[in-house]
């Protein structure tokens, strides 16, 4: 079993945090829109203040393809890793995850809005464009969002997701280091 790291990004900043939202329900009485529950996994952001210990995010790890969340990572980054392991098999589709949080395949900035709104962080999907200016500046302790106008990306616990790399096209783990430049770097405020 091969575990790959990347380094750990410190945050910018540690605002006040947002309201958590919950899971959004289908018109199935309840069912999760995205095939398993991220509402078990409990509130999305901690506290005001609450930077969760130490100064640095644990990093999560690979293993077989799909990312396993450190044991003291807040509940919201446990969600995003969780919503990212249910897609990390899905082709990349032009467009995907725009019309339908559930969607045979997305795209860049899709993969990257389902992931945030899993984790109660977003409430509907955005364009690489639009999520230049999500959250607030700077890196996360834990989530931080890359985006220009043509792709997004995001780094979760010191791994990447992002819809290319080596490999497969779509949302996959990357375990090479992409850099940041020509990105707008964004963040969760509190993660």
């Amino acid at each position: 079993m091969r575990r790959f790291t990347l380094p750990v990004l410190l945050a910018a900043a540690f605002l006040p945090a947002a309201p958590a939202t919950a899971a959004p329900a289908d018109s199935n009485g309840g069912a999760s829109t995205y095939g398993f529950d991220p509402g078990q996994l409990g509130a999305a952001i901690p506290p005001p203040g609450d930077t969760g210990g130490s100064p640095v995010a644990d990093a999560a790890t690979l293993h077989g393809g799909a990312a396993e969340a450190p044991a003291d990572a807040p509940q919201a980054v446990k969600a995003a890793i969780a919503a990212a392991n249910h897609i990390r098999h899905k082709p990349y589709v032009w467009g995907g995850g725009h019309g339908s949080w559930k969607a045979a395949g997305y795209d860049c900035s899709g993969s990257v809005s389902y992931v945030l709104h899993a984790a109660g962080l977003l409430d509907s999907p955005r364009v690489s464009g639009a999520l230049e200016s999500w959250g607030a500046k700077g890196r996360g302790r834990w989530i931080s969002v890359y985006a220009n106008g043509g792709h997004a990306y995001m780094v979760i616990a010191g791994l990447r997701f992002d819809t290319s790399g080596r490999g497969q096209s779509g949302p996959r783990w990357r375990s090479e280091n992409r850099s940041p430049r020509g990105y707008r770097i964004r963040h969760a405020s509190g993660l």
